[in-house]
């Protein structure tokens, strides 16, 4: 993917990939070369245009598809190639400097990349990114400011971007390598802009709290110092005291000996001062300690959230599929159960015993998230399904049946929907559930959103037709379990 399309291809509408800039040939998608212009008044290579005419049975424009009775006879533009020239010395002078890198579609004069796409392994000047911004089907790669030696950036094994460093294995690893080989390691991110801010921010509250650190021994010096002060002054005091005893026995030398005694030395009441022990260091140490990896963990865990959030998808759900007891939303964002059946027609596409409904959104590559509000809610199912299920009768949900879904029961049991199902033991409940795909690495994670968790990830799934978004809010129950299942929009901000 990405690379420049190859002279002479079929240009019909439906495989058509040329940019629109008015200086590229549709044909070969480069500078135009002895341009020409044909009675409709598109501009290609006088080179292509001919070639192409002569590779084709009928004399046609490549890109508007109007039929020439005769083969036109055309000459160069003039015009357009002083207009060309002049665009090409304007080109060169963009070209890259030493040390930068280079577009790798540019012929000729090579021109500094403007992005690196990492699903492409490319990186691509102004001219030919451009329809990575305006394809649907490159919109969705990932662009990086432009990198040198991509292909050593990413994972042999999955061919995806070495995104992480695992700390056990002192090894670079991919996002796909963190759900399986080293899903328990200890992984850090590999320095991406994304969480720049946040590892400042980070790195400033640990200094912070060495500083208070700091502080905090320093007091405990202070009041030591004093301690000891006040010590030596207090056995002074009482040193005075036996002297005044032994000289009360005397009442010739009282006053006298009395009078020459120095006044007692000022001391504070020690009822109301507290030195802290010694072990309050090690403390305070241990607690900085385990704050630094409670954070490291923390924005990890994050890392891996704003990856998956990258590729937030708008769904919304299918009316025509939704079971006759179901109540959605005018906006499609919203379902939940009535228990009062609606007269609806039974068309193929409904589900007649099962209370579901599908997205209205298919997807048949790349990756895609979404998330789901389920709080209040007792019981619940969702996730992705075939878009060739069946949807009448009784319905077990499980990847042979083409379901990838978790679901809740009973307020408290957690469950990935396998066969069998396996029971999931969570920390905390969630009140906001992600789902993550990557159809072509057969993947469907779940996370806990607020807790930037894991919850439980289908691997190794072969995918074959398109997937959609599968929803099922579970009976009411009486009105226990009436709180609708709400498509939330991607917070992608923080």
């Amino acid at each position: 993917m990405g690379r420049p399309m190859s002279k002479f291809v079929d240009m019909s509408p439906a495989c058509s990939g040329t940019s629109e800039h008015p200086f590229l040939c549709s044909i070969c998608l480069e500078v135009l070369t002895d341009p020409v212009t044909t009675p409709c008044g598109h501009n290609f290579c006088k080179t292509c245009i001919s070639t192409y005419w002569d590779t084709s049975t009928t004399s046609k424009c490549p890109m508007c598809n109007q039929v020439f009775s005769t083969k036109p006879q055309l000459k160069v533009n003039i015009m357009m190639r002083e207009m060309v020239s002049r665009f090409r010395r304007e080109s060169e002078k963009k070209a890259a400097a030493p040390g930068e890198v280079l577009c790798d579609v540019c012929t000729g004069t090579k021109v500094k990349a403007l992005k690196s796409c990492l699903d492409c392994v490319f990186s691509y000047c102004e001219t030919h990114l451009e329809p990575h911004l305006t394809a649907s089907g490159l919109r969705r790669h990932q662009l990086v400011e432009p990198v040198e030696n991509l292909e050593t950036r990413m994972c042999p094994k999955h061919s995806k971007p070495l995104e992480l460093f695992c700390q056990r294995d002192q090894t670079r690893v991919c996002l796909m390598c963190s759900l399986l080989e080293h899903r328990n390691h200890q992984l850090v991110p590999l320095g991406e802009d994304l969480f720049e801010d946040k590892k400042v921010y980070l790195q400033q509250m640990i200094q912070k709290r060495r500083e208070r650190l700091e502080e905090i021994r320093e007091s405990v010096r202070i009041r030591k110092a004093t301690a000891d002060r006040e010590k030596a002054e207090g056995v002074e005091l009482m040193k005075r005291n036996s002297e005044v005893e032994q000289l009360s026995h005397s009442e010739n030398h009282l006053l006298q000996h009395f009078c020459s005694l120095k006044a007692p030395p000022a001391t504070k009441d020690w009822t109301e001062v507290m030195v802290r022990p010694s072990s309050c260091e090690e403390t305070v140490l241990g607690a900085v300690t385990q704050l630094e990896d409670t954070l490291s963990d923390k924005m990890m865990k994050m890392f891996e959230m704003k990856k998956m959030q990258q590729f937030a998808v708008d769904v919304t759900l299918d009316p025509l599929t939704a079971h006759h007891d179901l109540i959605l939303s005018d906006d499609g964002k919203q379902v939940y159960c009535n228990a009062v059946r609606k007269k609806l027609p039974d068309n193929k596409q409904r589900f007649s015993k099962c209370v579901s409904v599908l997205g209205k959104q298919s997807f048949s590559s790349g990756r895609f998230y979404f998330e789901v509000q389920v709080k209040g809610k007792t019981d619940w199912d969702f996730g992705v399904a075939k878009e060739s299920i069946n949807k009448k009768g009784k319905i077990t949900l499980c990847p042979k049946n083409g379901y990838w879904t978790v679901a809740l029961r009973y307020g408290n049991v957690y469950k990935a929907c396998e066969d069998p199902s396996v029971i999931l033991h969570l920390n905390c409940v969630p009140e906001k559930v992600g789902v993550f795909v990557d159809y072509e690495e057969g993947v469907v994670s779940f996370y806990d959103v607020d807790a930037a968790a894991l919850i439980y990830s289908f691997t190794h799934c072969c995918f074959t037709h398109k997937l959609h978004p599968f929803f099922s809010p579970c009976l009411n129950h009486g009105g226990k379990n009436s709180a609708p299942l709400i498509i939330c929009p991607v917070n992608q901000s923080e």
